[in-house]
């Protein structure tokens, strides 16, 4: 393909979490196709290295590598095997996340710990230290994959949406932390037909509450994620952009 010059990722080293899959394996491959060298991220090595194999298909350099984001001892390892491959990260996508639908009077302590973890602790954990490298080296761009169950009422998944609000907390307070060599900025994801949408209904399926009327394909998040991550958006930092279908 012939990359436009605003969405040249070449040379740049990008890490996604929950790359294997959903919108995590869209934007890694949207970033290979752009020239960047891509490090995977997930809890299964095969699905890592199945989207690896793609992505060097397309000439690109990538590392699979399995780690359980709502460790911080993994996410250290995640972020050691990073550099001990590539010598830098460039950008950074949070994305790995889980969001259980459960009534809040029957959340156990495990279940809340589970979703903080994944959704929070470990995206605090890859942003705060990469990010201070990045600072400290040569700059960067970091992405936070938030929910806009951060943003509205959304009864049964209380614990997601309050860790999800806490991600949205952390990408403003860290753009200001880490500036001016780091941009930090999130994306407000709505309903969109990844593998969680297996679990929903089929009217869920074809219909959302929002202005489009309907649920988002995954790859309807790449033009977002690399305007945001795009060395052209250079003026762009601590912004939280809902891609939701026109939520109302």
């Amino acid at each position: 393909m012939t990359i436009d010059p605003l969405f040249d990722f070449s040379g740049k080293v990008a890490l996604v979490t929950g790359g294997s899959r959903g919108l995590g394996y869209h934007m890694a491959k949207a970033l290979a196709a752009r020239g960047a060298d891509v490090i995977i991220a997930s809890r299964k090595i095969e699905a890592c290295e199945a989207v690896a194999s793609e992505i060097r298909s397309m000439g690109r350099q990538a590392l699979p590598y399995a780690a359980h984001i709502g460790r911080w001892a993994e996410c250290d390892a995640l972020i050691n095997a990073a550099y001990n491959t590539f010598g830098r990260v460039d950008l950074l996508i949070n994305n790995a996340g889980m969001s259980p639908a459960c009534p809040s009077h029957e959340v156990t302590e495990s279940l809340f710990e589970s979703v903080m973890n994944l959704n929070f602790k470990g995206p605090f954990r890859l942003a705060s230290q990469i990010g201070h490298r990045m600072a400290e080296g040569n700059g960067g761009a970091i992405l936070n994959i938030s929910s806009i169950a951060s943003q509205r009422a959304t009864p049964g998944a209380v614990p997601y949406a309050g860790a999800k609000a806490a991600l949205n907390a952390m990408t403003v307070s860290l753009s200001q932390e880490y500036a001016p060599k780091v941009r930090v900025n999130a994306i407000c994801a709505g309903a969109f037909l990844t593998d969680i949408a297996q679990a929903w209904s089929p009217e869920q399926r074809e219909s959302q509450p929002v202005a489009l009327g309907r649920p988002g394909q995954p790859e309807e998040i790449v033009t977002a994620a690399l305007m945001l991550l795009s060395p052209a958006s250079s003026y762009t930092t601590g912004v939280v952009l809902g891609v939701d279908g026109g939520r109302r």
